[in-house]
């Protein structure tokens, strides 16, 4: 289940709580205010390797994938 992060609009409190998708938004600030709203945080998504180029997913024009001619060309 995701954890959503919630700041209460009077005192400012941010509190996180691990809900289900289907459950209700948190109405109650744990000080008990009951003005609060929904924080987007963004995902923590680390890319690793060698990177993402245009050229990792298109095909050449003799049909190849990933090597380009040079590299085919520098192999023989």
């Amino acid at each position: 289940m995701p954890t959503y992060v919630y700041r209460c609009k009077v005192c400012g409190t941010e509190f996180e709580k691990v809900q289900s998708f289907d459950d209700p938004a948190v109405a109650v600030c744990p000080h008990g205010h009951e003005e609060t709203r929904r924080v987007f945080v963004p995902a923590g998504i680390i890319f690793k390797g060698s990177g993402w180029y245009i050229t990792d997913s298109r095909k050449e024009k003799n049909g190849s994938h990933g090597k380009s001619e040079s590299n085919n060309a520098s192999n023989e």
